[in-house]
């Protein structure tokens, strides 16, 4: 499978939001405090913004299934981790797009 914003639905924004603010802004899996939105990003470089990025990511690897316990709130590190391993539906190079 690649990756298709076809998959995901309309409001897939508000719904990476809730699970990021259910979350605390952190990373469920290292526990990494990411930035939330409005946050003063002035002083991070760019290597730091990637490294705070809080990103959605689905268990089961089918975007279009957003039942809270196939979400988990991850780091861009972690995320990563999961996608190398073959864990995943996309290629490591994929999620630097997003």
């Amino acid at each position: 499978m690649t990756f298709t914003d076809s998959l995901y639905p309309d409001n897939w924004s508000e719904i990476a939001t809730s699970v990021k603010l259910e979350a605390g802004w952190c990373c469920q899996k290292c526990g990494l405090k990411c930035i939330a939105p409005g946050e003063d990003t002035s002083k991070l470089t760019l290597s730091q913004l990637r490294t705070y990025n809080l990103q959605v990511h689905h268990w089961n690897r089918n975007p279009s299934d957003n039942r809270r316990e196939n979400l988990a709130a991850l780091c861009s590190s972690c995320h990563l981790h999961y996608h190398r391993g073959g864990k995943s539906n996309v290629s490591p190079g994929q999620l630097s797009l997003w």
